[in-house]
């Protein structure tokens, strides 16, 4: 509970991404460094000017007034270059710590499992990664010249003003506490606006995402008012945090002013008493009115960080809870790279429960697909079909069983192994941005243009590649929309067959083939992987019926398995799947 509290204070989490800044050290001294020269110089100035007007200005010394004013110019110039120099470095500092956090946040997410992603939700990883980064990085820069200027500013201002006349002193001493406890209260009542927004910002993202990626099954359903009235909400919703939390903000420097200026009337009229009793010169109080100005502008510049940092320990929170989340999948370290049969998968005992399910989605599946063999996969929407895919190549842990690839359990082998051994075609067609020869080199990047066409032309993709006018180099937009779903299930096939693996994966990716090319497919597939493992998940029984062996899935349970005619002949769940598609003649 005590962590927990911590955590929602928002404190623990920024230590611990501000010691991630350790590589950058160098560069954060030099940049406090300079900042302190700075505040040194800004310091000493009103003394100089104090100096000139006393011994200078009113006894008329020129070449006083002249020496002095060089010196102040110097002594500006010296300020002006550590100003610079300061925020160089500290950009510098903060903007190489953005890169590497996005860096190290993109790889740690890239070890995810399937579940984690599900867990933190596509667009609220977006976010992290991006726009709260991008906050903690804009506190970071402000931070090392504002924490630093500003208490040395503040406290250096008041010693300087003490040292000059110490009963005038009392009255910045007074005014400071004011101020500051000002500043404080408004951050304390605002602080669950600044933890809010950002969330906020999650759920806009998420609800835009969906509309773009969406359009056009929401233009099909007409329901183009329905979701520009989600956007509105969750805009508006957004809108009127920020506006609740700048107009708290926008209360602060108002009141700083008025202070500010109250303080200045006060040290004028209390100095020009003070000066009448002879107890202080006139350079001395123009030197006190410049110290008050910048005790306040550090307490005003002290205030503008700390309307960013609220906001900013919410992005560090939801960042470092991202580097927190441990993968539950993760290679084991007793063997390293187990030496593997002749590549085969076997399920033994298998069950899988998904995270948070009652029911199994898989129940004590036991088969064995070995080389050269075809093993097909087939049953009703949810019977488990996709589940069975995902487990071999470690997409997910099994509950309980093995399931094992070259007779060794896929959780002891190295995932990057695992994975190299496997051509996955998923479900869901999916291309990437690129040219169509660049989306089937995603499977070989050495792949030759020879080898590409050959390829392309097992995977009966050939014929439309051709047709395009810039042929293999033709883009393929995000998503790969300007394909149809035939040809981007093609392009796919064409990807995993490029990898030339041990294990093929078609997770019900010939859905969108007619049947002559998806006849042809297979035929020329069963050429191109004859010494491979292949295993296909159909609902097409035309896809199936040739298989070597085809297991038969009832509610995650295996109620068959068999060829197409021993399962007609003693299987009643494959004859109802078979009696559903072809007529008496084509089963005869």
């Amino acid at each position: 509970m005590k962590q927990e509290n911590a955590n929602r204070s928002g404190e623990p989490v920024m230590l611990k991404l501000l010691r991630l800044m350790k590589p950058y050290g160098l560069w954060v001294a030099l940049a406090v460094l300079l900042i302190f020269l700075q505040a040194m110089s800004e310091l000493y100035l009103p003394t100089l000017m104090a100096d000139m007007v006393d011994h200078g200005v009113i006894e008329g010394d020129t070449p006083y007034i002249w020496r002095i004013g060089g010196f102040m110019l110097l002594v500006a110039a010296v300020g002006a270059l550590c100003a610079v120099g300061g925020s160089y470095f500290s950009a510098r500092a903060s903007g190489a710590f953005a890169r590497d956090l996005r860096s190290r946040v993109f790889a740690h997410v890239e070890q995810f499992s399937l579940h984690e992603f599900d867990k933190m939700g596509t667009s609220s990883l977006i976010t992290r990664t991006t726009n709260d980064i991008t906050q903690v990085y804009q506190v970071l820069n402000v931070m090392m010249r504002v924490m630093v200027m500003a208490p040395l500013m503040c406290i250096g201002g008041i010693v300087m003003a003490v040292s000059k006349d110490a009963k005038l002193a009392l009255v910045l001493i007074s005014v400071v506490p004011v101020l500051a406890g000002f500043i404080a209260f408004i951050f304390w009542k605002g602080g669950p606006l600044f933890r809010s927004i950002q969330t906020k910002v999650d759920r806009l993202s998420l609800v835009l995402r969906e509309h773009l990626t969406g359009i056009r099954v929401i233009r099909a359903f007409n329901r183009t008012e329905r979701e520009l009235q989600r956007f509105t909400e969750a805009n508006g919703d957004l809108t009127d945090t920020a506006i609740r939390m700048n107009r708290m903000m926008a209360v602060i420097m108002p009141f700083n002013l008025l202070a500010l200026n109250l303080a200045c009337v006060l040290i004028i009229w209390f100095g020009g008493i003070r000066i009448e009793g002879g107890h202080m010169q006139v350079g001395d109080l123009i030197a006190f009115i410049q110290y008050g100005w910048q005790i306040m502008f550090a307490l005003v510049f002290a205030s503008m960080m700390l309307a960013m940092l609220p906001r900013a320990m919410a992005s560090a929170a939801r960042i470092t809870e991202v580097l927190e989340m441990k993968p539950e999948l993760t290679d084991t370290k007793e063997v390293a790279d187990p030496p593997l049969a002749l590549a085969s998968v076997e399920f033994r005992h298998v069950s899988f429960y998904y995270p948070g399910a009652e029911m199994p989605a898989l129940s004590d599946i036991s088969f064995r697909a070995n080389p050269g063999e075809v093993t097909a996969i087939i049953g009703g929407t949810g019977s488990g079909k996709s589940t069975m895919m995902n487990l071999i190549p470690r997409f997910y842990d099994v509950s309980d069983g093995q399931v094992l690839v070259g007779g060794v359990d896929v959780r002891e082998l190295p995932q990057a192994k695992l994975r190299s051994m496997i051509g996955l075609v998923p479900q869901k067609a999916l291309l990437f941005t690129g040219t169509i020869a660049d989306n089937i080199r995603f499977g070989n990047e050495r792949a030759s243009h020879e080898e590409i066409r050959r390829i392309a032309a097992v995977a009966q993709a050939e014929n439309f590649i051709d047709e395009l006018t810039d042929g293999y180099d033709a883009p393929v937009t995000q998503g790969g929309t300007n394909l149809s779903g035939g040809q981007k299930q093609r392009l796919s096939i064409a990807r995993a067959l490029a990898r030339k693996p041990e294990i093929y994966l078609f997770d019900d990716s010939f859905s969108a083939l007619d049947f002559k090319t998806d006849a042809k497919l297979r035929a020329a597939l069963r050429e191109e992987t004859k010494e491979s493992v292949v295993l296909i998940v159909a609902q097409r029984v035309s896809t199936v019926m040739e298989a070597d062996q085809i297991i038969v899935l009832e509610e995650g349970r295996m109620a068959g398995i068999g060829t197409h005619r021993e399962l007609l002949q003693s299987n009643r769940v494959y004859r109802e799947i078979v009696a559903s598609q072809l007529s008496e003649e084509e089963i005869a």
